[in-house]
């Protein structure tokens, strides 16, 4: 099976201003889509493989369409994130065929490197509704100023028969952050955690 894309978007997400205070550089937060038809709605798999394959396909192409947007060299990203949500004739299954077991690799690889896991969230839900976007340090889970998410929502996707995937990159944390932690600048990324 082929992946059959409906539609892409990407937004940027750009923090200028917290509480009164300026924030420079401001904060930046990119989030690709893809709305993919979904071969399997109405009916039970057990080898979702396909799905799986999609994946990775999806990994490479989101992750890379999120550093052009925010106009990054791949080194220069700090944090990542994926998430998926499955139409109504789709089980949450099919989310999780399509973020973890290949999605991963080709998503480090856009973001160069990528030692830590990549947050991620599933969920069923139809047109219009809000898929999160969890984020974490791409190389030290420990990172606690990267702990963040963004939203997303297409007011047309995912369609019953559909699976809206997202891919978040980063090139920087929270806005002020103060909570402590592993900074950026500490961080190693040897073994994903600090």
């Amino acid at each position: 099976m082929s992946l059959k894309i409906r539609k892409t978007a990407v937004w940027v997400e750009e923090t200028h201003l917290e509480m009164g205070r300026e924030i420079s550089p401001p904060t930046r937060k990119a989030v690709a889509v893809a709305v993919i038809e979904n071969p399997f709605a109405g009916s039970y798999a057990e080898d979702l493989t396909p799905l799986m394959d999609m994946g990775a396909e999806l990994g490479g192409l989101l992750g890379e369409r999120c550093v052009q947007a925010l106009g990054i060299t791949p080194e220069q990203a700090e944090s990542y994130g994926k998430s998926a949500m499955v139409g109504e004739n789709g089980e949450l299954e099919h989310a999780a065929a399509i973020l973890h077991p290949k999605l991963g690799a080709p998503l480090r690889k856009a973001v160069e490197k990528g030692a830590a896991l990549v947050p991620s969230s599933k969920k069923m839900g139809g047109p219009g509704q809000d898929l999160d976007v969890p984020l974490g340090h791409k190389d030290a889970a420990y990172v606690r100023s990267h702990f963040d998410g963004v939203e997303v929502r297409m007011s047309d996707a995912p369609r019953a028969n559909e699976i809206l995937v997202a891919v978040a990159v980063t090139d920087s944390g929270r806005p002020l952050p103060r909570v402590g932690g592993l900074t950026h600048e500490e961080a190693e990324g040897k073994d994903g955690l600090r």
